[in-house]
């Protein structure tokens, strides 16, 4: 029995097959601070496409993915941690905001645009991958094309060929092949056949916005506007990268990546809706404008499950992942129409951040601000140390402009640290004295004068 196309089954082992949601978490944790909850319904989410996959195909297919709605202000850690979630699973991953879609009927961004982006994303990684896995080949073959520009074989057949001639002629190759390796030639003049690279795609409007036309003419008809050869003298290193490039081109099959980054979509996909507060709403009136209900009744199909007609063929959106995300301020998850709520049947409420979690998001990520100042002073040959006393003293600032003007979580905290960091950076590559230590004092006297001068802290911090 033919299985549906719906449920085909993912060929490709992927990450998520191996992590429990307690390692998602683990995970998570190395770069997001605090926000248990939010970890937990993502973790929760993740492995259950994985249990997904494992049932019976007329099962599966009735099963939908869990969307997720997070509410909290902004940097607290909501986009950070569905970016983290799709790199721990090599899934593809789109981040958009709510606000930039239209009503269908106006002119703008269609909501199908972003299931169009996902398969773009998806195809260009899948074909990077496909690329890591034939480099050694096409920089082998690239190699012998190169040879063969700067010594060609002879025209005549190898049996007509003297044999003492034939020796000679593999024993210079060799040693071509040898200056080759160690980068010898790498200055020398040859001749090469490059193709012209066409202008940028074509781009139509349509009652759906600005999209690309779904095939290049280029495809269509091969050295129209574009993709003709034209010989070129170019260094022997600007060579190889023209032939290493042609040489992928011809050995990752297209319509291979193609099909896997189509089924890589429907089963692994992530989509993160920002702002969805600031389309939450439900206008009565009729006026000419575009209304926010209108644009929540375009998404809810996509998130809802439909077919897109996408240039890599037809994409079903059933099981993607859909993450919203808003400040829910002004409005509340109340006021998105009741079909739009039932599609985000987890919801998920992120703290603000106070001075402990800016204390630990200084020093414990594995991409930790604290780290990142001092590896980038490190390249000046400047060693900087933070005291404890320094970084508490930045953790307290950050906390208190937050709650004097508008509360920007985490964010602050590199404001704040530019300031701290300014006269340093502008003076480190010809700072005399290469090791600087910042303490509690340091800190303050960078920042006095906007400390002190209210208007000055809402406008700089």
């Amino acid at each position: 029995m033919t299985q549906p196309k719906a449920v085909r089954q993912v060929p490709e082992e992927t990450k998520d097959t191996e992590l429990t949601p307690q390692e998602i978490v683990a995970e998570l944790d190395k770069y997001i601070i605090g926000q248990k909850g939010a970890k937990k319904a993502v973790a929760i989410a993740l492995r259950n496409r994985f249990r997904r996959r494992k049932l019976p195909p007329e099962l599966a297919d009735e099963i939908a993915p869990k969307n997720i709605l997070m509410i909290g202000p902004t940097g607290v850690g909501k986009t950070e941690i569905s970016r983290r979630l799709a790199k721990l699973t090599f899934s593809p991953f789109l981040k958009i905001e709510a606000s930039k879609f239209t009503e269908v009927g106006y002119v703008g961004r269609d909501v199908e645009s972003m299931i169009r982006d996902l398969v773009r994303i998806s195809v260009d990684m899948v074909k990077q991958e496909k690329i890591e896995e034939i480099r050694e080949k096409a920089k082998s073959n690239v190699e012998e094309k190169v040879l063969d520009l700067l010594l060609p074989p002879s025209r005549r057949k190898e049996n007509a060929l003297a044999e003492g001639d034939y020796d000679r002629f593999l024993e210079t190759r060799e040693k071509l092949r040898k200056q080759l390796s160690e980068g010898v030639l790498d200055d020398r003049l040859v001749e090469i056949e490059v193709k012209e690279k066409m202008a940028s795609p074509f781009e139509v409007f349509s009652n759906q916005g600005v999209e690309e036309i779904g095939i290049h003419i280029q495809e269509l008809l091969p050295g129209f506007l574009g993709g003709k050869s034209k010989k070129r003298r170019v260094k022997i290193r600007e060579a190889k990268e023209f032939l290493l490039e042609d040489e992928e081109r011809r050995l990752v099959d297209m319509e291979q990546v193609a099909r896997l980054a189509v089924e890589r979509v429907e089963h692994s996909g992530i989509i993160f809706l920002d702002e969805v507060d600031k389309i939450a709403g439900r206008e009565s009136g009729h006026g000419p404008e575009v209304s926010r209900e209108g644009v929540q009744r375009d998404l809810l199909p996509i998130i809802e499950g439909t077919t897109v007609n996408t240039r890599y063929g037809l994409v079903r959106t059933d099981h993607i992942l859909f993450i919203g995300a808003g400040a829910f301020h002004v409005s509340k998850p109340a006021d998105l129409i009741p079909e739009l709520q039932g599609r985000f049947p987890i919801r998920v409420e992120l703290t603000p951040l106070n001075k402990e979690d800016f204390l630990r998001i200084l020093i414990e990520p594995e991409n930790a601000l604290i780290k990142q100042y001092r590896a980038l002073m490190e390249t000046e040959g400047v060693h900087v140390e933070f005291t404890g006393d320094a970084i508490d003293e930045i953790a307290d600032i950050a906390e208190k402009v937050n709650e004097d003007a508008e509360n920007i979580g985490a964010r602050r905290l590199h404001t704040i640290m530019e300031k701290v960091m300014e006269e340093i950076s502008f003076a480190a590559p010809g700072i005399a004295d290469k090791n600087i230590l910042i303490d509690r004092s340091y800190v303050q006297d960078q920042l006095r004068d906007i400390l002190k001068d209210q208007d000055l802290r809402r406008f700089i911090l």
